[in-house]
Formats: structure tokens, C-alpha cells, sequence
């Protein structure tokens, strides 16, 4: 059924608006095609990329160039790329795939993946005109050629638009000379173009340019970074010396340059949050493995329910993060056939279709990421002394995950935009919070219903829970923009508090709006272990609201206005019938416990 604009909720509604579980995608609605998309990825990447793996940690960046060439030759590197310009003309949800599934082998081969296909490719397929997509793209997606992006400078890190790399016009009106520093650039070792942010003149906002790599156009590169974790991506500074570019090769408009690089990180978010999914499906599956051949006290140590409680935490947040990352990504590629069956290009489309969803992705990334270094984490602690060895890939595993929280913008930067994009759109009307938020505040007000609810049937009460907490975030972000209104953005720790809330509220929601789906379809039965994950992720985020709920209040709050509130979260954050979590954590780690993997 063709999706339409009715059917599917704008960016951030979800906070303000139920969502029904027929209306969200799974991975178990893959279609014949995505499934073996994924498989042959899947291939790709136990043969080519975690057979290799030693390689990768001796920082062999030829051998990184080699797998990124034959994942060009398999048409990976093409999967977003349109028809026209030598690509597969995939949608989002395959694009997301395909990155998911490519990226678990090692951090290394992840990156470079990712800065090719992402940052270095799709600025100038949404961004460039025809001339540029049709020299430059096909290229790009066959891997004949690779990219690399050129945004970061010693003192341009968050702050990406106060950049000093200058962009000269030359005298005769041809070219434009750039001089500067870049740093922190992947790929830069081996790519054959750049996107290149500078500034033009006294300009407000910096501009994108084309510029190929060529050491006698006055480019050097620096040394190879030695890293903490994804040691072959081939990470170097980039300096320009009256660096000449064609006038033909400025992306997009001058002064756009920071529109581009904010929106290929919306796009780059949620793709990262994908390509930290299987290294989490893998990494529980390599602690389990460990665990029931590990004996200690004449005892598997899977049998303890101590190691049992990390299982099960390590899958759930896996499970979750899947439920999330494609529920959002099919949001996106909806909205983008939206835009496509109304008249807008395939660059419009596309570039509203992902910042529609921009709140989203920062929520992603931020959850996923740090899901999978408390995954990693917690592989080494079930290895015990020998996952702290360069022998067994957890401590690997452990490095690459590292950095998953500080690119495409920190973790503490997406946590201030979700909320802080999310109060804009709420200003511009495109979200309504101001109505729930009143109607929040006067039920607060309000005497309380002491009626005993029935809640029966499967996730009854839990979706009774997910509306609750969002009444949570509710109170305290609109208390918040009551008080503070446009200076909110100065109260960085408020804003952190109310971002966790959003983000667990999204998190597990999506969880249950998958379970519950599956549940319908293949029977409560076979969906035992997925309905115990979906509830113990819920538990643990209602924890976690409990925390930052009363952090938030007491910031900004005191007195009657105070205790409102507390009294207000205290019943917000109230089950009914608690669920025994250590009961739940055990039928989880059974599970992965007897297939000897993450199963599913």
C-alpha cells in the first residue's frame, strides 16, 4: 500500500501522537530482494572483512583500499546512488541495510564505507548540478574513485561553520584558490576528490567545493593518525596551498555550505546508528559463544545470572536499536516518495525526506552508539582477563566502538539539537506541543482517576506506561520553554536531562510497536523473548525518566511549582504491576543461551 501523507506521522510527532503497530516497518518485513541484499553482504563481510581482521589492527590502509574497491565492484558503494549516474536507485531502508550489515566486521572498513558512500558521495548527488553528478558520481559509485569530506579544522570541531579555510576568487574569474587546514580526514590517503568547505570573503556562512586531489595543485597530505580504534581507516590532516578550483566546481550556492554539511549529518546520524547494529547482533553472539564454553566452578559461566544479566541487557539494547533504526528509516523513505509523486526532484525529495526526520536521527545516533560501546563493554567483562588480550576481538571491538560517539556530531551536541529542533518545529507549528503540555499541566492540576485499569491483553499497560513518559517530557520541557523560552539553549544540563527522556520514550516505543506488530502476525508464542525484551527495555527506561525527570525539575523549579511536578513524575513514572526483570532477563538469555547466537 502506497504511503501517504495521512499515514505517517511528521518528525517528532511521535511524542504527540499515538502511532499504531501496523503502521510501523520491522526487519521482519524485508522484502525478497532486501533479504538478499543482506546476505550477500553478510558474504561480503565474513570473507573479505572479518577474516582480515588482523590486518585491519596492524593498520594496513592498502588492504582497507582493496576491500573498498571490491565492495565497489559488488555494487555496495551504489546501493543510494540513482539509476542515472551508474547507481542501484535503492531506497533508504536498503540503503540502511546495507550499511547495517557491512559495518561489524572492523570499525576501519566501517568508516571508510560510510565516509565514501555518506559524506563523500551524496553532497553531490542532492547537491550538485548535472554537470557534477554526471562527472563525478558514476565514479564515485563503482569505487573507481573514492571521497573523502573536509569539514573539520583545528578550531572548527561542533562549531563547523567558523572555519578559516578561505576561498579566493582568482583575477581572472576562473578558479577559486583555497588555502588552509583540514583535519581529521577519512579516507584522506587514498580518495581521489574532496569536499571542501571554505569561506568566501567576509561571507556569513562557509561554501562546498569539488576538488579533486592532485599533490601538484597544491595539496599535501599529513601523516597517518595513530588511533585509538579504527586503526586502518586512513585518517590524515589536509593542507591547501593556493589550491585552484574551477568555478564549475562549487556545490551548490555560495554561502550554502553549511546547509550541506548540516544535512549530510542527518543523514550520516542515522546511517551510523545502523552501522552499529550488527557489530552489536555479533558481539553478543561472541560472548555467548564464550560464555557456554567457558567453565568455571565446573559451570558454563552462561549458567550464572550474573553473566545472564549481560546477555540478555546486550540483546535487548540490540533488538531495540533495530526496531528503531528502520521504523525511522521507512518513515524517510516514505516521506521521500511523497515528495517524489508530488512533483519535487529526487535532490528535494531526498534532502527534505531526511530532515524531516532530523530530530529522529539524533536520537539514534546518540542511543545506538553508546548501546553499542555498553555492548562491547560488557563483551569484555564476560571474556574476563582474556577479553583485555589483543588475542579475543572484544577489546578490538571495544576501540572501533569508541568513536561511534563523537562523529557526525557529539553525542552531547545531538542531544541538545533533538530537543532544541524539536521546540522549532513545535514554533513553527509543525509539531503541537503546546496543547499537550497544557493539557499535561491541567491534569496536574486535576484529581487523580483512582479507577483500576484493565490491562489484559498484551502491552495494555506498557503502551499506557510509553503515553505516560511522554507526559513526563511534556511537563518538564514546557515548564522549561515557559520559563527560559528562547534561552533554553543556555541550559545545557536541562536540555541533556529532557533529550534522555525523548530519546528512551522513542527507543522503546519502538520496541513494543515491533513486538506487538510480530506478535499479531506470528503469534504470541513465538515471540516470547522479543515480548520479555520489549518489557525490559521499557523497565530500564522508565528508570531512566525517574532520573533525569527530577534532575530537570529541580534545575529550574522550586517551591509548590516543585513539588506539582515531583508529585507528577512519581505518578507518571508508577506501573501497575511491576515486571519481574530478573525473570524477564532470564527467558532472553536462554534464548541466546541455547542457539548459541543472537537469534533474532
Amino acid at each position: 500500500m502506497e504511503a501517504t501523507e495521512k499515514d505517517i506521522l511528521r518528525g517528532g510527532q511521535f511524542l504527540v501522537k499515538e502511532t499504531n503497530c501496523e503502521d510501523v516497518f520491522t526487519p521482519e518485513d524485508f522484502s525478497e530482494e532486501q533479504q538478499m541484499m543482506r546476505d550477500s553482504v553478510i558474504e561480503f563481510n565474513d570473507r573479505k572483512i572479518i577474516a582480515n581482521r588482523e590486518r585491519f589492527e596492524n593498520k594496513d590502509y592498502a588492504f582497507t583500499e582493496e576491500c573498498m574497491r571490491e565492495a565497489g565492484e559488488m555494487g555496495f558503494l551504489s546501493v543510494a546512488v540513482p539509476e542515472e549516474y551508474g547507481g542501484m536507485g535503492m531506497g533508504f531502508v536498503s540503503t540502511m541495510l546495507v550499511c547495517d550489515y557491512i559495518s561489524s566486521g572492523t570499525g576501519s572498513f566501517s568508516t571508510a564505507f560510510g565516509a565514501h558512500t555518506g559524506i563523500g558521495t551524496m553532497p553531490i548527488t542532492l547537491y550538485g548540478t548535472e554537470a557534477q553528478k554526471q562527472k563525478y558520481v558514476p565514479k564515485l559509485a563503482s569505487g573507481e574513485w573514492f571521497g573523502a569530506y573536509c569539514l573539520t579544522e583545528p578550531g572548527a570541531g561542533s562549531d563547523a561553520n567558523s572555519g578559516k579555510t578561505t576561498a579566493k576568487l582568482s583575477d581572472d574569474g576562473k578558479h577559486y584558490l583555497i588555502n588552509g587546514q583540514k583535519m581529521w580526514i577519512s579516507n584522506a590517503g587514498f580518495c581521489n576528490l574532496f569536499i571542501v568547505f571554505a569561506r568566501i570573503e567576509d561571507d556569513q556562512y562557509i561554501t562546498g567545493f569539488i576538488v579533486e586531489n592532485n599533490p601538484e595543485n597544491g595539496i599535501t597530505l599529513g601523516e597517518e593518525e595513530h588511533k585509538l580504534g579504527i586503526r586502518a581507516s586512513s585518517t590524515r590532516q589536509v593542507f591547501f596551498n593556493d589550491t585552484k578550483v574551477p568555478v564549475e566546481n562549487m556545490l551548490s550556492e555560495r554561502g550554502n555550505g553549511f546547509k550541506i554539511a548540516m544535512n549530510a549529518l542527518n543523514v550520516g546520524r542515522i546511517k551510523l546508528a545502523a552501522a552499529c547494529l550488527d557489530s552489536q547482533r555479533r558481539i553478543t553472539t561472541t560472548g555467548v559463544q564464550y560464555a557456554n564454553e567457558r567453565k568455571q566452578f565446573k559451570t558454563p559461566i552462561s549458567e550464572f545470572g550474573a553473566i545472564k544479566s549481560k546477555i540478555a541487557e546486550m540483546a535487548t539494547n540490540a533488538y531495540v536499536g533495530e526496531s528503531a533504526s528502520y521504523r525511522a528509516a521507512k518513515n524517510i523513505e516514505d516521506r521521500i516518495a511523497i515528495r517524489l509523486a508530488e512533483g519535487n526532484s529526487h535532490q528535494e525529495a531526498e534532502l527534505k525526506g531526511v530532515e524531516e526526520y532530523a530530530i529522529e536521527c539524533s536520537i539514534l545516533k546518540v542511543a545506538v552508539s553508546e548501546d553499542v560501546q555498553n555492548c562491547a563493554d560488557e563483551g569484555i567483562q564476560i571474556f574476563g582477563g582474556m577479553g583485555f588480550s589483543e588475542d579475543t576481538p572484544m577489546e578490538a571491538a571495544w576501540r572501533d566502538a569508541r568513536i561511534a560517539r563523537i562523529y557526525e556530531g557529539t553525542n552531547e551536541i545531538n542531544r541538545m539539537l533533538s530537543v532544541g529542533m524539536l521546540v522549532k518545529k513545535a514554533m513553527k507549528g509543525h509539531v503541537d506541543l503546546l496543547g499537550p503540555a497544557m493539557s499535561v499541566k491541567d491534569e496536574l492540576m486535576g484529581i487523580p482517576s483512582f479507577d483500576i485499569p484493565d490491562y489484559s491483553e498484551l502491552f495494555t499497560e506498557e503502551k499506557d506506561m510509553i503515553a505516560k513518559l511522554k507526559k513526563v517530557f511534556l511537563m518538564v520541557a514546557g515548564a522549561a520553554v515557559q520559563k527560559f523560552g528562547p534561552e533554553l539553549e543556555q541550559h545545557q544540563q536541562l536540555m541533556m536531562a529532557a533529550s534522555n527522556i525523548l530519546i528512551e520514550i522513542y527507543m522503546a516505543e519502538s520496541a513494543i510497536l515491533r513486538t506487538e506488530k510480530n506478535a499479531k502476525r506470528f503469534g504470541e508464542d513465538k515471540q516470547k523473548e522479543q515480548i520479555a525484551m520489549a518489557k525490559l527495555y521499557l523497565f530500564n527506561a522508565v528508570e531512566l525518566v525517574k532520573k533525569n525527570g527530577m534532575e530537570g525539575i529541580i534545575s529550574f523549579t522550586e517551591g509548590d511549582e516543585q513539588k506539582m511536578m515531583l508529585m507528577g513524575l512519581k505518578r507518571f513514572t508508577k506501573y501497575t504491576n511491576y515486571p519481574n526483570v530478573v525473570a524477564l532477563r532470564n527467558v532472553i538469555a536462554e534464548k541466546v543461551k541455547s542457539e548459541n547466537k543472537y537469534s533474532f
